[in-house]
């Protein structure tokens, strides 16, 4: 099961303005890794003759010292190789942390697994998803559950101001962007989009 953090990807990297095309640039060429099992298996798949320097830790300065003329590291954010002077190039393998289970489980523990499982998909969910409030006149309120995409029908509760109510409901992030406009073309005001700690579906 991804966990969604932790993501990384395992990258060739070079210099700045070196002539890099594709793989096969890498011929005859000096790479710095720590990982040279997967940098072994890529350059035999794409029929490379290379020289791997294996380095435990701090990859990225090889090239600047000269050890190098590539290297094969974890790239997160890429603001390492950015510091070093580095273009990431082409990519071997993407990472991110995951649950794993072994076979035959137990059902003692398949059971407390379960309930982890359970947990983590709860607050995993949420993050993915904010709680969206607003306030629109009555005769906006069919227009406004036709925008939303959130989960089933949301709530709607009158408010003190008669003729106006504030419309509740769960929607993903990403969507409400793509929708704040439409909703306020209809009459949708003080609008807010609210974290979710947990969320349980």
């Amino acid at each position: 099961m991804p966990l969604g953090f932790s993501r990384c990807r395992l990258s060739i990297a070079v210099p700045k303005n070196t002539p890099y095309d594709n793989p096969q640039s890498l011929n005859g060429k000096r790479i710095a890794t720590s990982y040279p099992n997967s940098l072994r298996q890529f350059l035999t798949k794409h029929n490379i003759q290379a020289e791997i320097h294996e380095i435990s830790g701090s990859v990225e300065i090889a090239p600047n010292i000269g050890l190098a003329d590539a290297i094969c590291d974890l790239v997160s954010t890429g603001g390492t190789l950015f510091q070093n002077g580095l273009e990431e190039k082409d990519i071997l393998l993407k990472s991110e942390a995951c649950i794993g289970i072994r076979k035959n489980i137990s059902s003692e523990a398949q059971a407390i697994l379960d309930r982890l499982l359970f947990r983590i998909k709860s607050v995993l969910t949420a993050r993915n998803n904010k709680y969206l409030l607003m306030n629109a006149p009555k005769e906006s309120i069919d227009k406004i559950i036709q925008i939303l995409p959130g989960m089933k029908s949301p709530t709607v509760v009158p408010l003190a101001m008669e003729g106006w109510c504030s419309i509740h409901t769960v929607i993903s992030e990403d969507r409400f962007w793509d929708i704040i406009d439409q909703l306020k073309a209809v009459g949708a005001q003080g609008i807010l989009i609210i974290p979710i700690e947990k969320m349980i579906v």
